[in-house]
């Protein structure tokens, strides 16, 4: 009797045909004009207060209020003038402090003497209150634009020099063995190896010095000044014209908003090649 043999077939187990989904933890694609949601709610708020009675008009001005006195003065010709004195002293002051923050970072960063001798001096500077060394600079350079200038560029090269120093000192050691392995020239290392690693690290410096100039300025014109935004306002609080006061603050806001999106622009374009959170 021939013996039968039987095959039991090996059952594989269940798959389910249902992919299991993938937790995302990114924040997301970025939402489009993200950034002017904060500001529109915020503007919301203030419309729907003012029309409710809830502000009082002699303190806080109802938005139609501040834009009607906006056109008012852009009509009589008073806010154009002040807008551009305040864009030059700004512009001076904040193309001196990039260069100088740049230079120094770079002169601090690639050589240990260069660090020796600036990384100590900039602490310092930054441990001081900017705003203190104004009556020193009265002294030094006067009351005309030097000080308002020279104040601003100080404002903006101290956020500039520390964040692209700091890049610069976290490049990893590695990429400048491997470049002094392939031989590369000094010119070479830097526009290689250096600008790429102290890109992230200087647009951040870039973002609060722009910041920094703005408010900067917002003090210095009103010290001594005949022109300018702080000048409109500084002359407003005597009047106790609140509304005047309101344009000044929206058009300081709406020129740093402006330009903290222009760098963030900037820095998206020129550091593409990096796949970040944010991005």
């Amino acid at each position: 009797m021939s013996a039968v043999t039987t095959t039991v077939p090996v059952v594989a187990p269940e798959v389910s045909t249902q992919v299991r989904r993938r937790r995302r933890l990114s924040p997301g694609r970025r939402l489009p004009a993200a950034r002017l949601v904060g500001p529109v709610l915020l503007l919301a708020v203030w419309s729907a207060a003012s029309a409710a009675g809830r502000l009082d008009p002699a303190a806080i001005p109802a938005p139609w209020t501040v834009v009607r006195t906006g056109a008012h003065l852009w009509t009589a010709g008073t806010l154009p003038t002040d807008i551009l004195t305040s864009l030059e002293r700004a512009g001076y002051g904040f193309a001196i402090g990039l260069v100088a923050g740049v230079a120094l970072a770079l002169a601090a960063g690639l050589s240990r003497v260069g660090e020796a001798l600036i990384d100590g001096t900039v602490n310092l500077n930054r441990a001081i209150p900017t705003l203190g060394l104004i009556p020193l600079f009265i002294l030094w350079l006067g009351i005309g634009e030097s000080f308002k200038v020279a104040i601003i560029a100080i404002v903006v090269y101290i956020p500039i020099y520390l964040n692209t120093h700091a890049a610069l000192a976290g490049i990893d050691h590695r990429f400048v063995e491997l470049a002094e392995v392939q031989g590369l020239s000094r010119f070479a290392f830097v526009r290689q190896i250096v600008i790429p690693g102290a890109l992230p690290g200087f647009f951040v410096g870039l973002r609060l010095g722009v910041t920094g100039s703005w408010l900067g300025l917002v003090v210095l014109e009103q010290i001594n000044a005949t022109s300018g935004l702080g000048y409109m306002m500084f002359q407003a609080q005597n009047y106790g014209q609140s509304d005047v006061i309101l344009v000044g603050l929206v058009v300081y806001g709406v020129f740093g908003l402006v330009s903290d999106s222009a760098v963030r622009l900037i820095e998206r374009r020129v550091l593409s090649w990096r796949r970040t959170l944010s991005s």
